[in-house]
């Protein structure tokens, strides 16, 4: 484990990146007060999961070390650190915003992946199985559909398919870079 930041690798725009996209907007509010990792579930059961931890990574400009990270996967959305947070700092959604950035920078978690392949097959996270609307029968509610191939079309229009399955779609390295300086917008 490196112990000391090596300032040659660090980003200055990453956190005007993150804080210009809806939902980070206030991660330079935030003073480390640690109320977000205190009413964390997930921390209680990864004591190496931190909230705080990433939102520092991310002031510091550590963009690739925060967006391959698995800890910004493993937000159970329940937010409690947000109504936790005297800064008001919306961590849950911050979370969402780096995934979002990972997957456009090709750090694809594979939970991400899974979800997006059974999304494609089924149009659903969980399979429906007889058994289900065998019961929903017994309790007079209607059947539910087994698949929705309309969802696998959204997927491909919104070319969320090209992005996580890049060599499918013909794109194998072109989603495995990190944008360049030039790239990215101002800071």
């Amino acid at each position: 484990m490196e112990l000391f930041i090596d300032l040659e690798k660090c980003d200055r725009a990453f956190a005007g990146e993150v804080a210009s996209m809806p939902g980070g907007e206030a991660v330079r509010r935030c003073f480390h007060c640690g109320c977000c990792a205190a009413g964390c579930p997930v921390r209680e059961i990864e004591e190496a999961y931190n909230p705080r931890s990433i939102i520092r990574k991310i002031v510091l400009g550590l963009r690739e070390e925060v967006l391959r990270s698995d800890f910004i996967w493993l937000c159970s959305a329940c937010y409690n650190c947000q109504e936790r947070c005297p800064q008001e700092v919306r961590i849950t959604d911050l979370m969402v915003v780096l995934r979002n950035m990972a997957v456009k920078c090709g750090f694809i978690h594979p939970s991400f992946r899974k979800q997006v392949e059974l999304l494609a097959g089924t149009g659903r996270l969980y399979e429906i199985e007889d058994f289900d609307n065998k019961k929903r029968k017994k309790s007079a509610l209607p059947m539910l559909r087994k698949e929705f191939p309309e969802v696998r079309a959204i997927l491909e229009k919104s070319g969320i398919m090209a992005m996580v399955f890049p060599k499918e779609a013909g794109k194998a390295e072109e989603g495995k870079k990190l944008p360049q300086e030039d790239e990215r917008g101002p800071s």
